[in-house]
């Protein structure tokens, strides 16, 4: 019965988060070339010239928060390890794997 209170995560769950990480170069891509369509837009539009460089600088910051916000997602996930006795080695003492080697 305890097994059942336990959360179950779904069976393809490790897949879809390797698509989505995936995606990000993709997703970067798109939002500058979203960018600079909207910007050439304006600049068709109302006929200045600045506002397709107004374009590709939202579709940037746009590309800019992708990574952002896939970053915080990966940091998110991986908070759980420091307690795990597995990766506390580097916690406690850092990268100094060779340095008793050295002397």
């Amino acid at each position: 019965m305890a097994n059942k209170e336990e959360k179950i995560t779904p069976k393809h769950r490790d897949k879809l988060e390797a698509l989505d990480n995936l995606s990000l170069g993709i997703s970067m891509v798109a939002a500058v070339a979203i960018g600079f369509g909207i910007g050439y837009g304006l600049k068709a539009l109302f006929e200045i010239d600045w506002l397709l460089w107004l374009g590709v600088f939202w579709g940037i910051a746009a590309a800019g928060l992708n990574v952002y916000r896939a970053y915080k997602r990966a940091q998110k996930s991986y908070e759980g390890m420091e307690d795990d006795p597995r990766y506390s080695y580097r916690a406690k003492h850092g990268d100094k794997k060779y340095d008793d080697d050295e002397d």
